[in-house]
């Protein structure tokens, strides 16, 4: 097995520093510091493809640039890269949603991915014209993923059903290949929509028991539907030659959160929605102590940021067995990031992805070309 690695496009912009945000919450003023243009963004986006990720996750929400739009214009600057496109389903019609990502496969050799985001917060959804509670959006999302998958399929498609009706519905053009459809929800009814729809079960990145629970639970409803579904885990991650250097990073983005930007933040996100967020919550308490909750595990990146809130800290050797951990559990592919995104890609790249190499639990997707780290030296 090979184990697959994707990077993230901070649309949200870019820093030295962690740029909070996300999940109702706006984006911290870190963000401004390299904003996300289109040049940025491609340069980060080269950087994981020669580095050997497969893909690039690209968030959705008001506090970040449009996803389809971004990607479709950074997509034009790379050749084999793969872009892990945030929607939600509640914002545009499914036969629409089907059409585009058959015309984001054609224009880009079939290097689309969608993440599906139901959507956790009632204020924020509202703020687009959505105004169905939480359990409503899940049940929506179950009826537009029916919807897209028989279209896509070569079905006309006939479907009135509680949130969502189309009637008559086909495609001229097929995608090929069909997008693979990650999606992630703590809560039951997200189980059960994960089981019956999707492809790719995504988890933050809680500590190894918790995430073992829930790969369990996914695996159990998905065989009730006569299903298999493969395991992802969302990062960051800070990774140095030394565990010393890496903590001593931590420590300085640490360093650099402002108390009221935290208690404003935390107060945010307490009010949300998502059990997935209150979970990721619940392993710092709002408290700077005690952010180690696994060896390498750190919790500080969600005092200010929504989502995603857990690192991996540690030597390159460290960072990949803390990998190979999770590998054990299940978990096939790993979406990362870190602060910021252009400089992270390289360290993880040339330091951790080498090392998994020559353990044969990776392989560049490109084939023969490797990270810098892993070449045979110039001996001339």
């Amino acid at each position: 097995m090979s184990l697959t690695f994707h990077w993230f496009l901070p649309t949200n912009g870019d820093s030295r520093h962690v740029v909070g945000g996300g999940h109702g919450t706006p984006a911290t003023a870190s963000g401004r510091d390299r904003p996300p243009t289109v040049a940025y963004l491609s340069q980060i986006a080269r950087a994981a493809e020669d580095l050997g990720f497969v893909g690039a996750l690209t968030p959705t929400g008001a506090w970040c640039e449009d996803a389809w739009l971004t990607t479709a214009m950074v997509s034009q600057h790379t050749e084999r890269l793969k872009f892990l496109v945030a929607f939600r389903p509640g914002f545009v019609s499914p036969t629409l949603a089907a059409q585009m990502a058959s015309t984001f496969q054609r224009q880009t050799g079939g290097r689309l991915l969608l993440n599906v985001v139901t959507g956790g917060e009632s204020h924020e959804q509202r703020a687009y014209g959505d105004f169905l509670d939480k359990d409503d959006r899940y049940r929506r999302t179950g009826e537009f993923l029916e919807i897209v998958r028989e279209l896509w399929d070569g079905k006309t498609v006939d479907l009135a059903g509680e949130h969502l009706r189309v009637e008559d519905a086909k495609l001229a053009r097929l995608p090929e290949p069909v997008p693979e459809v990650y999606f992630g929800g703590s809560s039951p009814i997200a189980g059960e929509i994960a089981a019956k729809y999707v492809d790719v079960y995504l988890t933050w990145g809680e500590p190894p028991a918790q995430v073992a629970e829930k790969i369990a639970w996914i695996r159990a409803l998905a065989a009730k539907e006569g299903r298999t579904l493969r395991f992802g885990i969302r990062l960051h991650v800070i990774t140095r030659d030394t565990s010393a250097e890496a903590w001593a990073e931590a420590n300085r983005l640490l360093a650099g959160f402002d108390s009221e930007t935290v208690k404003s933040v935390q107060a945010g996100l307490a009010r949300s929605e998502s059990e997935g967020q209150q979970r990721m919550l619940a392993l710092h308490g709002g408290s700077r102590d005690g952010l180690e909750i696994h060896p390498n595990l750190w919790a500080g990146i969600g005092l200010v940021r929504g989502g995603a809130g857990t690192a991996l800290v540690g030597s390159h050797e460290e960072v990949a067995e803390r990998i190979k951990e999770y590998a054990a559990l299940g978990i096939e592919e790993f979406v990362l990031s870190g602060y910021p995104h252009l400089e992270e890609a390289y360290w993880f790249g040339e330091g951790v992805l080498p090392r998994l190499a020559a353990e044969g639990v990776w392989r560049h997707p490109a084939g023969g070309q490797q990270p810098a780290e892993a070449q045979v030296p110039f001996a001339g």
